[in-house]
């Protein structure tokens, strides 16, 4: 627990550091990568893969990180539950929110979503890359299997639409789909919070620095 108390006729710091330069280059490193793959689908194949396998990669860290990181970097300190979080986002209708020095519910809610979202994606093109790895999920033949199989009692070629590797470019690209709607969201979130407790959100993703914590504030 961070100790906001200061001895007597101390002047209060102006800033605090909150996020670890760890947590940094993970953010705007994600962020890089998901804008190269986005880029590069169905144009660039080699880079596309490499910047999945990136995303992959930060995904991992980032789990692993909010475990053993620093105090703000871990989901203990701000993943809360669906009451906490409908109860922030009803502060907020209200313009009543409190200002969190770390993640608030709603952001927290939302890293959850978009973590998740993007290990799906990053996992569904890793199976789309050899038709072999289909075959390391025992359930997914025997769901695609109908479609998977031609006219003639055959099976498509891997890679046309409605085979195995269509349903899964299918997942791959709603998911892919749902990670803008998500990025658009988590942006248009930050821009909020950043008018709303008077501070710059993305410039402390960069400098790792936050305004200190005022008496009504959450540290």
């Amino acid at each position: 627990m961070t100790d906001t108390s200061l001895p007597s006729g101390a002047a209060a710091p102006a800033t605090v550091r909150v996020w670890d330069p760890m947590v940094r280059v993970f953010h705007w490193g994600l962020v890089a990568a998901f804008a190269v793959a986005w880029l590069s689908a169905e144009e660039i194949q080699t880079v596309h893969e490499f910047a999945g396998y990136t995303v992959a990669g930060l995904v991992a860290f980032r789990l692993v990180w909010g475990l053993t990181g620093s105090r703000y970097a871990r989901f203990t300190q701000f993943v809360k539950g669906p009451k906490d979080v409908l109860a922030y986002l009803r502060d907020m209708v209200r313009g009543s929110e409190r200002r969190h020095l770390g993640h608030n519910p709603a952001g927290a809610a939302m890293i959850v979503a978009l973590l998740v979202t993007l290990s799906g994606t990053a996992f569904t093109g890793w199976l789309m890359e050899e038709p072999e790895r289909v075959a390391m999920l025992p359930d997914l033949p025997a769901i695609v299997a109908p479609a998977f199989a031609d006219e003639d009692g055959g099976y498509a070629a891997y890679g046309e639409r409605g085979g195995v590797d269509g349903t899964l470019k299918e997942v791959h690209e709603t998911l892919a789909n749902l990670m803008l709607l998500l990025a658009a969201l988590h942006v248009g979130g930050v821009v909020l919070a950043s008018f709303r407790h008077e501070e710059n959100l993305a410039r402390a993703m960069v400098t790792g620095q936050k305004r200190a914590p005022g008496e009504h504030d959450i540290a």
